[in-house]
C-alpha cells in the first residue's frame, strides 16, 4: 500500500515538474476521448435521460396528486353525509373513493384515498373489501396507521377470523405504543382470542394491559376479563 502511494506521489510531482510529461498525458487523454467519443456520449445521454426522467416523473406524480386530491373533495363530502354508497362508487359526474384510489394508487391521496374506502366498506358490511382496502393503506402518521390496523382487524373478526383480528390489533397496540390507544387495541385482542376459544392467549394480551399499562381506564376491565378467561381456559383444559 505505501509502494503504490509512492509511486503515485512520484507519478504527481513529475507532471507538475515535466511539462513534456504533463502535455504527454493530457495529449493521452484526448486521443482516448477521440477514440471512444461515441461510446462516452452515449454514456451521458443516459445519464441526462436519467435525471430528466426523474424530474419528469416527479413533476407527472406532483399533478396526478392534485388531481387525486381534486376528486376526493366530493367523495370526502359524501362520506362525511354517509351516503356511503356515492361515497365509494361516485355519482355519475364525479368519481368515488374506489376509483380514485385506483386510478391514483401511486399518489398520497389516492393511499388516504384507501382508508375512506376501507372504512365505509366496513360500514357497509363488505368487510373482506375492507379489509382488503385497509391493508393497502401506509401512513407516516402512527396515529392513523395505528387506527387502520385496528379496523382491519375488525373487518377480520367479522369473517370469524378471531386469531388473524387479534394479532392486528396487537399490531396496532404495539405500532409506537402509547397509554391512551394501546390498552384499548390489546382489550380487543383479548376479545377476539376468546371468540375463537383461545382463552390462554387473552389471559395474555389482559395480563400486558395490566403490567404495562397500570394507569389506563382499561386496567378494572383487564383484571376482570383475565379471571373470566382464566376460568374458562381452565374449564376447557379439564374437558
Amino acid at each position: 500500500m505505501a509502494k503504490e502511494t509512492v509511486k503515485n506521489h512520484s507519478e504527481f510531482e513529475e507532471l507538475v515538474e515535466n511539462p513534456d510529461a504533463l502535455a504527454q498525458r493530457l495529449y493521452g487523454s484526448e486521443d482516448f476521448v477521440k477514440k471512444n467519443k461515441s461510446k462516452l456520449l452515449g454514456v451521458f445521454i443516459a445519464i441526462a435521460a436519467v435525471i430528466v426522467g426523474g424530474f419528469l416523473y416527479f413533476n407527472y406524480r406532483s399533478t396526478q396528486n392534485v388531481e387525486a386530491q381534486n376528486s376526493m373533495f366530493q367523495a370526502v363530502y359524501y362520506f362525511e353525509a354517509d351516503s356511503l354508497s356515492k361515497a365509494l362508487n361516485g355519482d355519475g359526474q364525479n368519481p368515488g373513493l374506489l376509483e380514485i384510489a385506483d386510478e391514483y394508487s401511486s399518489t398520497d391521496a389516492g393511499n388516504l384515498a384507501n382508508f375512506y374506502a376501507g372504512v365505509a366498506l366496513l360500514k357497509e358490511g363488505q368487510f373482506a373489501e375492507a379489509e382488503a382496502r385497509l391493508k393497502k393503506f401506509k401512513s407516516d402518521d402512527y396515529l392513523l396507521q395505528s387506527r387502520a390496523y385496528n379496523l382491519t382487524g375488525d373487518a377480520l373478526l367479522e369473517q370469524g377470523k378471531h386469531g388473524e383480528a387479534a394479532d392486528m390489533y396487537k399490531k396496532a397496540a404495539s405500532h409506537n405504543a402509547n397509554e391512551f390507544f394501546s390498552p384499548q387495541y390489546l382489550l380487543k385482542a383479548g376479545f377476539a382470542y376468546e371468540a375463537g376459544n383461545n382463552y390462554s392467549a387473552a389471559v395474555g394480551v389482559y395480563d400486558q394491559i395490566i403490567k404495562d399499562y397500570v394507569a389506563s381506564a382499561e386496567v378494572t376491565d383487564a383484571k376482570k376479563f383475565k379471571a373470566r378467561a382464566e376460568e374458562l381456559a381452565g374449564g376447557k383444559q379439564a374437558e
